[in-house]
Order: C-alpha cells, then structure tokens, then sequence
C-alpha cells in the first residue's frame, strides 16, 4: 500500500477522554489526535460518558460513543466478564453506526476489553485487526493465573493476539512476555513506546508552590500517582516510610490516585502511626497533578508489574527526580545514576535507600531530573510513535490478503487454534 496515502482508521477502546480510568485512555487520546495531526482520519468508537455526546468531532478526531444496555453491570471485578460482555453488545452497535457513516483502511483495538467488537468489525469490514497489548492478565499476576476470572481474561488476549494481523505492544519486555504467554510469533509482534506531550506537564510556579505548601511539612515530600492496586507496589512505599522519616526528619508523603487498594493502603498507614506523614489525595484531574509531581523531592513507582512505566514518564516531565523500581518497562525508561535511580522490587529497604539518595544530595536528584527531561524529549514524542504506529498499519493491510487466506483456510479445515492454559507461572 502507498504509505504516503492518509489512512482511515477505526480505534476501538473502553476509555476515552471524558472517561480516563487509568493510563490507556490517556494513551488512546494521544495517539488518536497525533494520528489525526499528521493527516490521517481517526474515528474512535468508546465508552459514553454522562454528559458527553453521543457523537462528536474534537481535536481533529471523530468520537463515536456507545450508551450502555441493560442489563446493567458494575464495573468491579466480581462482574467484569459481565460487564465486558454486555459492553462489547452495544460498542458492536456504535461501531457499526461508524462503518455505515465512512470506509476505513484498518481497526486498531486496544486491550482484551473491546476483543468481540474488534474481531466482529474486522470480519465484516474485511480488513486488518490491528491490536494493542497493554498489559497482560498472567503478567499482573506474576506469571499466575489463579482462578476462572484470570484464565477467562487470559483467554480473550490470547483469541486478540491470534486473531490480529499486527500486535503491538509498548516495550521491548512486553513482546517478550506477550510473545511468550500468547504463543505468538515474535515477527508479528512490535514494540512501539507510549509517549508523553512534556507541555501538559508543566505546572505554572504559584501553583507547584501551592501544592508544596498543602502536602510538605519542613521537611522533604515523596510522591506516588497512580492506580491504587497491589501490583503499582504502594504497599511496599508504606512499609518503607518509617526508616525513610527517621532519616530525613520533616518528610510528608502524598499518595495521588484512587483505586479497590486504597483502604487497605489507609489501614496499613494508620497501624504504622503515618497519619500525619501521608497524605492519600484521591484521583487527581490533569490540571492538578502536574502540580503535585512537579513539588516533590522525588516521585516514586514501585510497581511489581509495570508493562511500560507512562507515570515515570509522566513525573519526569513535570520535573520530579525518579525513584523506580526496576522491573519491566521502567527498567528501559529509567538508567540508575543517569535518568533517575533504580531498586528491586518488593523490597521496602532498598526502596527506602533509593529515595534516601535523592533527598540527601538535592543538586544531585535536580541534575538526574533534567536529564530524564532531554530523555523524554529525544525518545517519547508523539509524532515519532504516531509515525510508528502507522507504518504498522501500513504493515498489516499489506499482509493482509495472505493473512486471510491463512484465516479461510484454518476454518475450512476446521483449524482454528485452541487455547490450552496450563497450570503453574506462565512466565517462567
């Protein structure tokens, strides 16, 4: 295909500006509108929002949205696959509101959530799937998959991968763990890194200073952002406050984010007598973290499972010194001593040491900060992974007329691959 020709893509996502759960709604935006700004035409079929129209043009992309059906399920774990199903339903309906309303070159889904209505359109478009793997349910686990929720969930990534002419993933450690728990082939599987706009992340001065003033005592502040769910590793932070506050008297702590781990986190703090020292501060919008980042002495992200690491990306260009664990995809944004520093994982000790060595040479931590600042600005553009992104999509409509003869004749013989989930760590 003419690669200079502007394509017309379909993203399939369950979250999507106004609804931001976590990183992949505010990956999916970024990557729509840079698509869009370097001429191609982007339709987004997402979740609906209350308030938000059903059907909208803004920053150069299509939005279509899809009202939820009854019945109606909560969005929680004991009822994810329900929701998902009955998710899936009505995103099919807009989706091919969309297909009626235009022709597209390719559909592009992201994450297991959206599987039945991607596989559904690409079938009755007859074009390419491609799909994004942000993270991977065994992976969560550390290589488990411990009861029918986990091997269901599993089980749609592994259906997605094989079903797609290109997956795609955002580090070099999740093609191998995507290629590996999905029996995928590694030529089909290609690392593309998330990105950060630096500009959204600079806060104005009065207002780092205002956050400083909220969450800092006399002493130094420690950050956390992000979803408050065992594998981000907050409780290994907790654990290491007290050793960290008889080092460096005055330290205050403030925890942004939300999520089912939080009371725990909050009982955890109460038993250590941390009350005064942490501040737990809820989901934070986008005009409020970048303040909070940006007056703190250092940030930390002590995932235990990190497919990529977008909130280090993102406290780096608010300006904050890293503390990162290293572990999956931050092991690749964050080089110890040079962008930031590093310590394992689960061990509240080092984590305590790492952050140690940031508040005890501040000239030293603002240097590593700046650093990881001209990092970003080399590595993480959105126009280079939006350039990426559609020269996979190039990729896949080329491969695509071989991919669906392959695809025809496994279903005339009766050939389609079956998953097989054995037990034990996936992973090892």
């Amino acid at each position: 295909m003419n690669s200079a020709r502007p394509l017309r893509i379909m993203m399939l996502s369950w979250e999507y500006p106004p609804v931001v759960v976590g990183g992949l709604g505010r990956h999916v935006h970024a990557l729509a509108t840079s698509l869009a700004a370097a001429g191609h035409h982007v339709t987004v079929v997402t979740r609906h929002a209350p308030g938000a129209p059903i059907e909208e043009d803004a920053e150069g992309v299509h939005i279509v949205r899809a009202p939820e059906d009854p019945p109606l399920f909560a969005l929680a774990t004991p009822t994810l696959l329900a929701w998902t199903m009955a998710f899936n339903h009505t995103l099919t309906r807009a989706a091919l509101r969309a297909a009626d309303a235009g022709e597209f070159d390719v559909v592009h889904a992201h994450d297991w959530l959206v599987t039945h209505t991607a596989v559904t359109i690409a079938e009755h478009l007859e074009r390419p799937l491609v799909a994004t793997i942000h993270a991977t349910e065994a992976g969560r686990h550390q290589g488990w998959l411990p009861d029918d929720l986990n091997r269901s969930i599993h089980s749609v990534e592994w259906w997605l991968g094989h079903e797609a002419s290109r997956v795609l993933v955002c580090s070099a450690y999740m093609k191998w763990e995507v290629t590996r728990l999905l029996e995928l082939p590694a030529a089909k599987v290609e690392a593309i890194p998330n990105g950060v706009d630096s500009s959204m992340w600079k806060a104005a001065p009065a207002a780092v200073k205002a956050a400083r003033l909220r969450y800092a005592g006399e002493g130094p502040l420690v950050g956390f952002a992000g979803r408050l769910v065992y594998e981000k590793g907050v409780q290994h932070l907790v654990s290491a406050i007290p050793q960290m506050r008889d080092e460096h008297p005055g330290l205050r702590v403030v925890i942004a984010g939300d999520g089912p781990y939080r009371s725990e986190l909050m009982d955890a703090a109460r038993k250590l007598k941390l009350q005064r020292t942490v501040s737990f501060t809820g989901f934070l919008n986008e005009r409020e973290l970048p303040a909070v980042l940006a007056a703190t002495d250092a940030t930390v992200v002590p995932s235990l499972y990190e497919p990529f690491g977008m909130v280090a990306l993102e406290a780096a260009a608010a300006g904050a010194p890293l503390a990162v664990a290293d572990t999956g995809g931050l092991a690749e944004i964050v080089e110890s001593g040079v962008t930031g520093v590093t310590f394992p994982h689960s061990d509240p000790d080092a984590l305590a040491t790492a952050v140690g060595s940031l508040l005890s040479a501040p000239e030293h931590a603002q240097s590593l900060a700046r650093q990881a600042l001209t990092m970003i600005g080399e590595r993480y553009g959105w126009q280079s992974i939006a350039a990426k992104t559609a020269g996979a999509y190039y990729a896949a409509i080329d491969e695509e007329p071989l991919v669906r003869a392959e695809r025809i004749a496994a279903l005339a013989l009766a050939e389609r691959p079956q998953i097989v989930i054995g037990e034990g760590n996936l992973l090892r």
